[in-house]
């Protein structure tokens, strides 16, 4: 793999993902620049991280010699982020989600559906989940009628429903439920808690039913750091389930095969090889290997690694990996679960004008 040249709009806290990865993989990735607006946040991030610091997109472009730009920026500025990228035909790689509402989806998609844009939607692409959707889609549970999943807020969940479900655009009837609970104060981005605080945890368990296919959308905010609420996944087929870390199918009508996703690292109990994550075994197969051995980096930050080498591709003439229209299927059937929520009553989805530009 070549080394990979991007630049970033945007200096928050999404951004220092792709500042750590460049960082620990610099044979791989170089951040050419990054746009932040504010002088004395420029300043300060060009020196802890040691990257040049812009104060316009105009600039990046011009100077720093990108092979695509990042839009890592709140949800309301993306769509200007994008414009800018679009019309400069700049390759973007844009955060989620691309615009903040329907109206937006449908404008960003009506005026630069054509433009290259992709979407960093990471989840699909973190080693656990990319394990299970390679099991889910090889057949062996054979065809998937239900996923039940508590592990990503949104359109994140979304995602992972559709991915697991193999929907694209088709429509569903969404109800939502909403439950509150008392919990004791955990971890954030901020760190560690400081005492014992009790807090109230904020529960959304919404069902999507597509045409012979269900989807289970079940999560609290808690579960992105919590050391007491976990992450659940459920996917069943015909043949055979996904449950979590345990994987059950039928090799034929009498023979069950039930194997556990062991995750493989080097380094450990006396081994030599050096610290890092190798991948992902379910009994003698590898259903996920690390592309970025030997480097140190999370679940997270190995999908979104994922994300900006497929990125690379896609700039360079290759295919397609999430893009625009598939980002703005998630976020409108988020958005229509929080309708759901809102008034207490299922929603019915319709098509939108983006599943029109997609090639079947």
């Amino acid at each position: 793999m070549s080394r990979i040249r991007f630049g970033i709009v945007g200096g928050g806290w999404r951004t220092e993902f792709y500042l750590r990865i460049a960082m620990e993989l610099p044979e791989l990735f170089e951040v050419s620049g990054v746009v932040v607006r504010n002088e004395e946040k420029a300043k300060k991030l060009a020196s802890t991280w040691q990257v040049p610091a812009y104060r316009t997109t105009a600039a990046l472009l011009e100077q720093a010699d990108p092979l695509f730009v990042v839009s890592s920026v709140p949800w309301d500025a993306n769509p200007g982020v994008i414009e800018e990228l679009a019309l400069a035909d700049m390759p973007v790689l844009s955060e989620t989600p691309p615009a903040p509402d329907v109206e937006a989806l449908i404008r960003l998609n009506e005026k630069y559906g054509g433009s290259r844009i992709q979407v960093a939607e990471q989840y699909l692409f973190q080693p656990l989940h990319a394990a299970r959707i390679a099991i889910a889609q090889s057949g062996k549970l054979g065809t998937i009628s239900q996923a039940q999943v508590s592990a990503a807020h949104g359109y994140h969940g979304i995602s992972l429903i559709r991915q697991f479900l193999g929907i694209t655009f088709e429509n569903a009837v969404i109800q939502a439920s909403r439950f509150r609970s008392p919990l004791v104060n955990g971890p954030g981005r901020e760190g560690a808690p400081k005492e014992h605080r009790l807090t109230e945890s904020d529960q959304v368990i919404a069902s999507l039913t597509f045409d012979g296919k269900l989807g289970i959308y079940d999560f609290t905010g808690d579960q992105y750091f919590s050391w007491i609420r976990s992450q659940r996944l459920l996917v069943r087929g015909e043949s055979g389930e996904i449950s979590n870390k345990e994987v059950r199918y039928l090799k034929n009508y009498s023979t069950p095969i039930e194997l556990e996703l062991r995750r493989q690292n080097a380094g450990e109990n006396g081994n030599l090889e050096g610290y890092y994550f190798k991948g992902i075994l379910a009994g003698e197969e590898w259903v996920y290997r690390n592309p970025f051995t030997p480097g140190r980096l999370t679940d997270d930050e190995l999908a979104i690694a994922t994300s900006l080498a497929k990125m690379a591709e896609y700039a360079a003439g290759g295919p397609s990996f999430y893009s625009l229209a598939e980002a703005s299927q998630d976020h409108y059937l988020s958005i229509k679960m929080n309708e759901a929520l809102e008034t207490k009553m299922p929603v019915q989805t319709e098509t939108q004008p983006w599943a029109a530009s997609v090639k079947r």
